[in-house]
């Protein structure tokens, strides 16, 4: 009879996680009760000492809050597939694992995971492990690096580490703001939008804002979208008077980074801005925060500023440009752990 294998030998099987923030299990009070518990408990996203935050957030906001965020999920929830993020995460990591079969020749395994809600971090992990990947390269699906974000994403990652006996050696990819691969992804984007919708008169930037309280202490959020946004406008060949970059999603009464989208969006409108479109590049994945507050709310606010014409860009979701990006992005931080064919 064959030998049985030894437990905790190691295997030479690489493990590829993409980490995206989550979604609710479905657009229902109650289930956004528990990711919005989940999501506004963590130290990252509220930097308040929890003495003086939990009585709010769970004597004010989560009475108050899961039924108005669950009409906005519902808004955009596809009847078919769900979340737009959780499916466009999916996509992205069965696109993934296809580009990479014809590029490495060792064994590897693709997941995803979100930090908040399902399937979570560890119970992707713990899939990597039971497939038998020793060594796992962790990719926080945001460009650019914030401790809110990808800082979370990681800190997800450890605490699972923090749990096991047997750890799987652990890479992490901090941010790709600058990656030339990503920036042509996204100009190659806008400019298949413009091919099929015509050009605007400014391109609004957006990304997702921070408190400014972050960057003082800091954080390279800031420094880092406007590179990002830099150099998108370059490659497009954008004069400073073509486009605008600013930030999104204010929450709370601490002062935020700016400037405001709403407000760069008033603004345009009401100085007679015939047509503006608007990109959210710190978003590889349509989510809630692009599809219904940007395309939705923001066209909202800019025709009734007095805005004609108002276009949001979809995000890179499955862009061919994007996962081949995406792929060597990958690839780079898997050398000396793979074989390349």
């Amino acid at each position: 009879m064959p030998e049985p294998p030894l437990t905790g030998v190691a295997s030479n099987k690489t493990g590829i996680l993409l980490i995206n923030l989550g979604t609710p299990d479905a657009p229902r009070r109650a289930e956004l009760k528990r990711y919005l518990a989940e999501f506004l408990s963590d130290p990252r996203i509220v930097e308040i000492p929890p003495i003086i935050w939990w009585p709010i957030l769970h004597g004010i906001i989560l009475t108050v809050r899961p039924a108005k965020s669950a009409r906005k999920y519902a808004s955009i929830w596809d009847a078919q597939e769900g979340s737009p993020l959780m499916f466009h995460t999916r996509k992205q990591a069965g696109l993934l694992d296809g580009w990479l079969r014809d590029k490495i020749s060792t064994p590897y395994a693709v997941e995803f995971g979100m930090r908040y809600g399902n399937p979570s971090v560890a119970s992707a992990l713990e899939r990597l492990s039971t497939a038998g990947c020793q060594r796992i390269l962790c990719v926080p699906m945001y460009p650019q690096f914030a401790s809110s974000s990808s800082g979370s994403a990681l800190d997800a990652v450890y605490q699972y580490q923090l749990r096991r006996r047997n750890q799987p050696d652990i890479r992490t990819l901090r941010d790709f703001h600058a990656d030339p691969g990503y920036i042509n992804a996204l100009a190659d984007n806008v400019r298949q939008y413009w091919a099929q919708h015509g050009r605007p008169q400014i391109l609004v930037i957006s990304f997702h804002g921070i408190p400014e309280r972050s960057v003082k202490q800091g954080d390279p959020y800031q420094q880092q979208t406007q590179t990002t946004g830099r150099m998108l406008a370059q490659i497009l060949g954008l004069d400073d008077k073509r486009y605008r970059i600013c930030y999104q999603s204010r929450f709370g009464p601490a002062k935020w980074i700016g400037p405001a989208t709403d407000d760069t969006l008033a603004e345009l409108g009401k100085n007679g801005c015939g047509r503006v479109d608007v990109v959210c590049p710190g978003f590889a994945a349509d989510c809630l925060e692009t599809l219904e507050e940007i395309a939705m709310e923001g066209r909202e606010i800019f025709l009734e500023a007095g805005g004609k014409e108002y276009h949001y860009i979809p995000a890179l979701n499955e862009n061919p440009n994007w996962i081949s990006a995406l792929g060597q992005l990958v690839l780079q931080n898997l050398q000396g752990w793979i074989s390349i064919r």
